[in-house]
């Protein structure tokens, strides 16, 4: 979970400013947490206290109203009584890093993606990038092996994981659906021989940075292990104190090893 936090971090700074090269400063000085981190902190916070998903979020995206939600997400949050709009948009996708890390079984895995997912993004390929996202995170930590994070999510989803960075680089751009970014995720995540390296093939894609970041970097910490200390004291320093504390008792009830 810290590692999806710290992708969306490192990525923030390029969401506007795309890049092609994976030689960048990792923590910029003007990177910041963005609705990625507030998001999946929310998710994390609903699985601690047992409480629905659509709550939490909804009031935790109000504690922090200028985080850099999509349009229709602002209007999903004005509302008094939220409603799903179907989105197929990459929120789906970028929260659900906890539910991967929290959750002991595929099986339950997949279905509390959906209920994250279907509290606003609705449409089937909203919640299909919300479960391969949480299934790789799920894969990665319990398997440990790429190959089988390869054949499960290509062949349960549908993705199409046989590219490579180099091939998918020169073409890439702003993208902020689930099927646009959630595969390009999971192969920034297979190429790499670390968790810096994951999140440095991410942003190099040039796409929806901060996404794609914290997609790959929930994958790459679950694979990896935790990430490197002194990037989760950078985390530490850039959240503000009650997102740290949601983020610390989860990492110490499911992530602690």
């Amino acid at each position: 979970m810290i590692g999806a936090i710290a992708g969306d971090i490192i990525g923030s700074i390029y969401e506007n400013y795309p890049i092609k090269t994976k030689h960048f400063p990792l923590f910029h000085p003007q990177c910041r947490f963005t609705d990625d981190s507030v998001l999946t902190i929310a998710i994390a916070r609903a699985i601690l206290d047992s409480r629905d998903y659509r709550d939490v979020v909804w009031e935790m995206g109000r504690s922090y109203p200028h985080a850099g939600y999509g349009a229709s997400f602002i209007r999903w949050l004005d509302s008094d009584d939220p409603e799903p709009y179907n989105s197929w948009g990459n929120g789906s996708a970028m929260l659900v890093s906890p539910i991967g890390f929290a959750f002991a079984t595929a099986e339950t895995v997949l279905s509390e993606a959906v209920r994250s997912a279907e509290i606003s993004h609705d449409h089937p390929e909203g919640i299909k990038g919300a479960q391969a996202a949480a299934y790789a995170v799920f894969l990665a930590r319990t398997t440990h092996d790429k190959e089988t994070i390869k054949r499960e999510i290509s062949g349960r989803f549908a993705y199409n994981l046989d590219r490579t960075i180099a091939e998918i680089r020169p073409g890439y751009s702003f993208d902020v659906s689930c099927q646009g970014t959630v595969p390009e995720a999971v192969i920034a995540f297979m190429e790499s021989i670390s968790y810096e390296d994951a999140i440095r093939n991410a942003i190099s894609l040039g796409g929806d940075s901060d996404t794609l970041a914290c997609i790959t970097g929930g994958i790459a910490e679950a694979y990896y292990g935790s990430v490197p200390a002194w990037i989760r004291e950078k985390v530490r320093l850039i959240l503000p104190r009650d997102l740290w504390e949601i983020t610390e008792a989860f990492y110490s009830k499911y992530m602690a090893d």
